[in-house]
């Protein structure tokens, strides 16, 4: 018996039995059910053994995993095994994925497909993130997870945009489908989808692992950052529907990054990938060269990869330097700065101080509502949400913003005139030009030009 009933009891390993209530999905390995276990709602995901080639590995797997516990808390671990039934079948237990998260597919392309439940009618329904702040910090959300993941010696060995569901408003990711993930050295079966794996495993010299989740990541990445394949140029899309032969040498033998500085051969195609033309010019420069290493050299020589701590970097203090100005656009500080090192909106011309730190190449500007993160004042620091303060508007001068103290750890405020102030939890200090903060060992310089002359 392949799938399971509504109101069918499913024994659950170690005691207790869950009850189906309804089918939330069905994918590549099986059926994910909700189901009702101690008087809680879960989702119980049910495989299709034709689909797993050696079941009992997998199970033990599955089972090694639940042991170990989840290395972060964005994963949507397995929690409970159920018994093997009669047939041999068997599935696990898992949280339900909340209501406000949206798989990321949807979010790459755009829409999701909704259905009326009165009619029956399916339709699109458009999925945005918020704005570039949750963007990036999804990017970060994600790549930490795998970091995390990476560093308790596991592999994901499917990592594709499946995988993964993001609450646009935020930018908080849930890691899902972790049945997959094994220790290094260890594979079950599983290859990876379509485009997201690495050029050997395309080839068949490799199995996945972290070398190639390295890959996988750095495709997801391009993807969610500029809404198309890293390999689909001219080249690919002028062959019109690819051969297994002809995939195997777009992705695997012979693949051309679409923006490759030494090879024009694969570029996005006019008219019809403009988007990802724009898109590629908006982000700095330092982005692009990751994205170029990651799809030149790293195609062919896996040690050549970004590693997970360098993405997270970048993506810190790619998110810090946003600039969302009062008039609604948004840009990178990076991109348009004075030539006294202030940031200038490009769409008002308005411009905005900037905080400069001294442990790391970022510089923020200092626009109402950003958020001084600990990770974009000390580069080891591994805690990515962690804020030590805010840019707020000051109440007696809205003109002159000031940065205020979200953390019970003392701040020193040394004036441009050098006279220092300590600043609790909870106050703050104009943002004045030459103002140095000092938290911790950490210290940053206010540049904005002076309104008083």
């Amino acid at each position: 018996m392949v799938g399971l009933s509504i109101g069918q009891d499913i024994s659950i390993q170690y005691g207790g039995s869950a009850r189906v209530l309804g089918i939330l999905g069905s994918g590549g390995q099986g059926t994910v059910y909700r189901v009702g276990f101690h008087g809680k709602t879960m989702a119980l995901k049910w495989y299709d053994l034709s689909k797993i080639s050696s079941p009992e590995g997998f199970r033990r797997n599955i089972e090694n995993n639940i042991d170990d516990g989840s290395p972060d808390k964005r994963f949507v671990w397995p929690q409970f095994l159920t018994e093997v039934n009669a047939d041999g079948e068997f599935g696990y237990l898992m949280e339900l994925m909340p209501d406000n998260y949206v798989q990321l597919t949807d979010v790459i392309s755009s829409f999701r497909q909704v259905s009326d439940p009165l009619t029956g009618m399916v339709g699109s329904r458009p999925v945005l993130f918020s704005g570039l702040y949750a963007n990036l910090t999804a990017a970060v959300n994600i790549v930490s997870a795998m970091r995390a993941l990476h560093r308790v010696g596991k592999s994901y060995q499917d990592l594709n945009d499946g995988g993964f569901f993001i609450d646009t408003e935020t930018g908080d990711v849930l890691v899902c489908d972790c049945d997959n993930i094994a220790p290094e050295g260890s594979n079950f079966g599983i290859s990876g989808k379509q485009g997201y794996m690495a050029p050997e495993i395309v080839r068949g010299m490799a199995v996945p692992d972290v070398q190639t989740d390295k890959y996988s990541l750095a495709v997801l990445l391009f993807r969610m950052l500029f809404r198309a394949d890293p390999l689909e140029g001219a080249r690919v899309l002028g062959a019109g529907t690819l051969t297994e032969t002809a995939r195997r040498m777009a992705y695997g033998n012979n693949g051309v990054f679409i923006f490759d500085p030494n090879d024009t051969s694969n570029r996005p195609v006019a008219g019809i990938q403009d988007h990802v033309v724009s898109l590629w010019e908006f982000f700095p420069q330092y982005v692009r060269d990751a994205f170029i290493r990651s799809f030149t050299l790293g195609m062919g020589d896996p040690s050549k990869r970004l590693i997970e701590s360098e993405w997270e970097q970048l993506f810190i203090r790619l998110r810090a330097e946003i600039l969302s100005c009062i008039c609604g656009a948004e840009t990178f500080c990076v991109n348009d700065l004075t030539a006294a090192c202030t940031c200038r909106c490009p769409a008002c011309g308005r411009e905005y101080a900037v905080l400069e730190y001294n442990k790391s190449k970022i510089k923020a500007p200092m626009y109402c509502g950003y958020k001084i993160h600990v990770c974009e004042l000390d580069p080891l620091y591994t805690l990515t949400e962690t804020v030590l303060g805010e840019v707020v508007e000051n109440r007696l001068d809205r003109s002159m913003p000031g940065i205020k103290n979200c953390t019970p750890l003392g701040w020193r405020a040394v004036l441009p005139d050098g006279k220092v102030y300590n600043v609790r939890q909870g106050k703050g200090i104009p943002v004045w030009s030459g103002l140095r903060v000092e938290i911790g060992n950490v210290r940053a310089r206010v540049m904005q030009p002076d309104a008083r002359k």
